[in-house]
């Protein structure tokens, strides 16, 4: 039991203690019992998340804004058009969280108005009749945490790049407007917002107008999203900004980017109208929207968010030319464009059905993705996901599932690459055609609506004719995937194949015994056999007659199942399905197999590969399974298939040289970092030199930290290597680059440099210094450098911090620096010698009874009121 264990425990019943000692005065019983409540594990009793009631119907929200960029504050006006539903409405219940409510005024007569921590109750003086549309009209202003987002000088942006986004997904619009904060309500919506002079806003629909009012000085945008769209896609982005033009048929297109990065805006931009065409065509329903345009932020909360018309982006996706293939914006813009269909115009009913969403929008990803590169890079993509699927372990969770404490929780590889898995699934089984007709149906009818999982399988069923109670029932309502141990014989006299199959998942209420359809491949002499079966029992013998042993045995050849096979082959049968060019999911498998083997001949064959290969995801993978190898043979192979004309090969061979600790590889890295053009493959580069022993490897780091380049990745990448070397003579160089470089570096260098300034001074007896710079953080305005700084400073493990950073933990509203803060005091208690545990135990053990004695005074304060007020009562 650990010392923090046993300190936790004894100030638990040292407070139980207290409790009980004082219940007679303090607490009653049932106080008692309540203040002791933090022994119950938190999840203890379950709970089950359902879309929340609609007792009135929103029609219509107008939002007038004007951000003040200095104060990082809002002040607005909220207009709700709405109609009780079904029975007569005398209150309204908005969700808001930290604003300040300054007046409500509405349609009827409002008796009064209330503000709780999450919500808006309004209470009308009298009930208003179901289907009398009503409207009520809110004036606040707030100084948000969470939903709108600023971007200013005052907090270490670039002065001409200054501006502000909303993000609203999944409920954080209520901390800057007050609203019905639920996916299951629809409405039209208009946002105006008043800006300075210079600056531009967009939001969602079209731009109704755009003036100057003379006695401000303040440039008014007003918007209007004229079909009805849910409250988390309502945007606002407001701000400098330079942007690009485009237009696809009726619908304008524009990408902008703040004013400094504007030059590289073309590069992310370039595939928009094509992916729009491409959809279009695909999904069977045009762009249904007034307009597409897409902005990038600076450090934006998350890769993208697909506001309906009007998507942000982080400004990361943002790239060089000289990137040449390793960087691209595709995968992101089709993600993000595809929501304008799933989850704009057909949105999940509720966050348990957010696959319906992000599952979408990932498959029609990599659809794209086949329709631009072709039927393998399709796949590879599918390889990919389904490996990150594959390698979570204890995957118990099924896709759609209530019991969530959080609706980030849902966010996760189950709603994305295991979602898009399903519909890959479903596509296969169904034939491009007919699935497509489904789809179509299903976006036609639910238009403009909210759909559950149910919806989409009772489309399915009806213009399919089959069932599909059971597909849904093991891929969405229950967990996992088939685990399949498959293993092959072959009998010459009989000329029979036998394929075992045998499902090995650990089988529960979670998780079912698959029902699936599956294809065996031969290829032989004979030429080549497909075999279709259904894999449905624990575990099954199958036969099949063939004129001669083949030569290659394929399980899945099509890759339509997501699944994890095991299934072992000789290495003659390895390399005939490596050399197999029409598969490359074949060649791929192959290569997982033979990663397991060290000899000379295998290293040769996957040497081949990466070398003449025809699709660059398979020369990865043979660069990936040649580091896995790790023998001298096959760090050979890779020094010498070091000129790769696809840069991503290239840059697959240069990480995977540099995790051989040898003077060859080394030396190889150093010929990279001199030579090497691409700026992703030298910053792969100059993070392998981390390994280094070479004396000169010190100065070449300095100097590459504190160059410039695209973001800064050079620098980035010198930072890694730097906490790689652990050597405590970067902390000086690091801290002085960081003081002075600040301003330049994105927030999440920056924050990986205090992260490696503290590994550094880990072991360091005077960690003052490096400490006060951290500390000097804790305050950052920007939220990353923030968190950075206070994790920081538990992986710095200074006591002395502690009790700074409990400030932090100790906060009454929960934050994710609060959460930070917490981890990075549990980890500094662990690290302190028992006896300044003790010590700090009895100094918190004195504050509590100092903190009872007041409370005991208080009490006694408030009995001798009572008392006089009884006597002063009985006079009377």
């Amino acid at each position: 039991m650990s010392s923090t264990i046993q300190r936790g425990i004894l100030l638990g019943f040292i407070f139980i203690f207290l409790s009980y000692a004082f219940a007679d005065d303090v607490l009653t019983g049932e106080a008692c019992i309540k203040s002791a409540s933090f022994l119950v594990p938190p999840d203890a009793v379950g709970h089950l998340n359902y879309a929340p009631d609609r007792e009135v119907d929103v029609l219509h929200f107008a939002l007038e804004v004007t951000p003040d960029f200095e104060q990082r504050t809002v002040s607005g006006q909220a207009t709700l058009q709405f109609k009780p539903m079904v029975k007569p409405a005398q209150e309204l219940r908005l969700d808001a969280v930290d604003l300040n409510i300054e007046s409500v005024t509405a349609t009827e007569k409002v008796q009064a108005f209330q503000v709780t921590a999450d919500h808006l109750i309004i209470t009308f003086a009298a009930a208003i009749p179901a289907g009398k549309t009503a409207s009520v009209t809110i004036k606040y202003h707030a100084e948000p945490d969470l939903g709108l987002y600023f971007r200013t000088p005052q907090m270490g942006y670039k002065a001409g790049d200054t501006h502000c986004f909303s993000q609203g997904e999944e409920v954080e619009a209520r901390h800057w407007y007050p609203c019905f904060d639920s996916p299951n309500e629809k409405f039209t919506s208009e946002l105006t917002c008043h800006v300075p002079a210079g600056m531009t806003a967009i939001s969602n629909g079209r731009l109704v107008s755009e003036s100057k009012d003379a006695a401000t000085g303040l440039t008014t945008f007003h918007w209007s999203q004229e079909q009805p769209h849910a409250n988390y896609l309502i945007s606002l982005i407001a701000g400098y900004f330079k942007k690009l033009e485009g237009k696809h048929n009726h619908v304008p297109l524009t990408f902008l980017t703040p004013p400094s990065e504007f030059a590289e805006a073309a590069n992310s931009f370039r595939e928009t109208d094509e992916i729009m065409t491409f959809f279009e065509k695909e999904i069977g329903v045009p762009f249904p929207w007034a307009k597409y345009s897409q902005t990038c932020v600076n450090d934006f909360v998350a890769g993208g968010m697909e506001n309906t018309s009007a998507t942000t982006l982080t400004d990361s996706t943002l790239f060089t030319a000289a990137s040449e293939t390793i960087r691209s914006s595709q995968g992101l813009v089709a993600h993000e464009m595809a929501h304008q269909w799933f989850g704009d115009l057909v949105t999940c009913k509720d966050w348990s059905h957010i696959w319906l969403n992000e599952g979408f929008a990932t498959y029609y990803q990599v659809l794209f993705e086949g329709q631009k590169n072709g039927r393998d890079a399709l796949l590879y993509d599918l390889y990919g996901m389904a490996r990150s699927v594959t390698g979570v372990a204890n995957d118990v969770n099924p896709i759609v599932r209530r019991d969530f404490k959080d609706p980030s929780e849902m966010f996760g590889y189950l709603a994305y690459p295991k979602g898009g898995w399903v519909l890959h699934m479903l596509r296969s089984q169904l034939g491009e055609e007919l699935y497509r007709k489904c789809i179509q149906t299903h976006l036609e009818r639910h238009r403009y609506g909210s759909v559950t999982t149910e919806d989409l399988r009772k489309v399915i069923e009806e213009l399919s004719g089959r069932s599909f109670d059971q597909f849904f029932d093991q891929w969405l309502y229950h967990a996992h995937y088939p685990e399949l141990v498959v293993e092959y014989s072959w009998d010459e006299l009989a000329k029979l194949a036998k394929v075992s199959i045998r499902q090995k998942q650990l089988i529960s209420d979670r998780v079912l015994l698959f029902d699936t359809p599956l294809t065996l491949r031969f290829k032989g002499k004979f030429g080549t056999v497909d075999r279709a079966f259904e894999v449905k029992e624990l575990s099954g013998d199958f036969y099949f007659p063939l004129d001669s042993a083949p030569k290659i045995v394929r399980v899945d050849p099509e890759f339509t199942l997501l699944a994890k096979p095991s299934f072992k082959l000789p290495r003659p049968m390895l390399f005939a399905q490596l050399d197999d060019q029409t598969d490359m999911i074949g060649r791929l498998l192959a290569i997982e197999q033979l990663t397991d083997s060290q000899d000379k001949e295998t290293v040769e064959h996957l040497k081949q590969t990466l070398n003449q290969d025809s699709f660059f995801g398979a020369r990865i993978e043979a660069a990936k399974a040649l580091r896995s190898i790790h023998t001298d043979e096959a760090l050979a192979a890779l020094l010498g298939s070091g000129k790769q004309s696809d840069a991503r090969v290239r840059h697959a061979v240069v990480e995977a040289a540099g995790k051989f600790f040898r003077e060859s590889a080394a030396e190889f890295i150093r010929n990279v970092v001199a030579d090497e053009k691409n700026p992703d493959i030298k910053a792969e580069a100059i993070r392998n030199l981390g390994t280094s022993a070479q004396p000169e490897i010190h100065e070449l780091l300095v100097k590459f930290l504190n160059s410039q380049s695209f973001h800064e990745e050079l620098a980035g990448a010198a930072i890694s290597a730097m906490r790689a070397q652990d050597d405590p003579s970067y902390i000086a160089p690091l801290l002085q680059t960081l003081k002075q470089r600040e301003q330049e570096m994105p927030a999440r260098v920056f924050t990986s440099g205090l992260s490696a300034v503290a590994y550094l001074a880990r072991n360091e007896e005077n960690k003052s210094v490096v400490r006060e710079f951290l500390v000097g953080h804790l305050n950052d305005l920007k939220q990353t450098v923030q968190r950075g700084a206070i994790s920081a400073l538990g992986t710095l493990g200074d006591p002395q911090a502690i009790a700074v950073l409990e400030t932090f933990a100790s906060a009454s509203k929960e934050s994710k620096a609060q959460a930070a803060a917490e981890q990075s005091v549990t980890l500094l208690r662990a690290e302190r010698k028992p006896v300044d545990d003790f010590k700090n135990l009895r100094s918190e053990l004195t504050d509590l009874q100092k903190a009872n004695r007041t409370l005991r005074k208080d009490l006694d304060d408030l009995e001798k009121k009572v008392e006089t007020r009884k006597t002063t009562t009985s006079k009377k």
